[in-house]
């Protein structure tokens, strides 16, 4: 726990300080942590006897992150044209192969990958280029965080207060199993324990930033925030259990890897981006 600590302590505020700079310095950070997540969910696959093809998943999933950055200056669907050209190009490479063994799995692995790392976190990108609605006389407004970020930051807040929530709620009261068989340790109570803490988490953290939210819509938020992360969890839990494989890397220490760290966001971020886009 110490380590786990340690590690949050050194890397959180590093994370907040460049989703506040914004521009590329965040394109860039969600793109590196695109490459390291399909490096790591390959690595998943390749331990479950799948052959992905890390060059072309790791292509595609920086072409998902381009995509959702150039958006706003076409008029053409960029993402859905990545998801067509990209299925294309690995049946492409896939044919141009002499030895064909396991091409079925190859393709299915490689844009699978590059999906769940590329696609999801894109989300961070569009989250951020966010403008509506205005922040307004939050206590942390001297801080001039943008709206694009304070979105971000609300959906950091409503899924890691949902992870903490969850594990004190399920040591103290956790009596009945979630998932037994993908997550044992994860119990109902739990769950209610993590919704309760994020949903206080989306009212604090609208207070603070001045987000022009009603009080339906920060639990709705927190709500998210639990199911979401939940889910998203229990996403790379059936991925590493299929694989027979406990942690998808050593990245980071007393975490285990990136997608150790993010795979709860993967989900939330998509949830939160389109609830925004459906209530603005």
């Amino acid at each position: 726990m110490g380590t786990r600590i340690a590690s949050a302590l050194v890397l959180a505020p590093v994370v907040l300080i460049i989703v506040w700079l914004g521009g590329w310095w965040t394109t860039a950070l969600i793109a590196i942590a695109v490459v390291i997540g399909i490096y790591e969910i390959q690595r998943i696959l390749r331990a479950g006897g799948y052959h992905p093809r890390l060059p072309l998943a790791v292509g595609l999933g920086l072409a998902f992150v381009a995509a959702t950055v150039a958006q706003p200056r076409t008029n053409v669907n960029l993402t859905g044209a990545v998801v067509a050209l990209g299925a294309m190009a690995s049946l492409i490479y896939e044919i141009s192969r002499k030895d064909r063994t396991g091409a079925l799995d190859a393709w299915a692995a490689s844009l699978g990958s590059a999906i769940y790392a590329g696609a999801m976190l894109s989300h961070f990108v569009l989250l951020r280029a966010d403008s509506s609605p205005t922040l307004s006389g939050g206590p942390l407004s001297s801080l001039n965080i943008e709206t694009g970020a304070a979105w971000i930051y609300a959906t950091f807040a409503v899924t890691w207060a949902s992870d903490t929530g969850a594990y004190f709620a399920g040591r103290a009261f956790g009596k009945h199993k979630m998932a037994p068989l993908l997550s044992p340790k994860k119990t109902w109570e739990g769950f209610v324990g993590g919704t309760i803490a994020s949903i206080a988490a989306g009212i604090g953290i609208v207070a603070l930033l001045g987000m022009q939210l009603t009080i339906v819509q920060m639990i709705v938020l927190g709500v998210i925030g639990a199911g979401g992360g939940t889910l998203g969890d229990l996403a790379e839990s059936l991925l590493k259990r299929q694989a027979g494989v406990k942690d998808s890397g050593n990245l980071i220490p007393g975490h285990g890897g990136l997608l150790d760290r993010v795979d709860s966001l993967l989900f939330t971020a998509p949830l939160v981006y389109y609830l925004l886009a459906a209530w603005l």
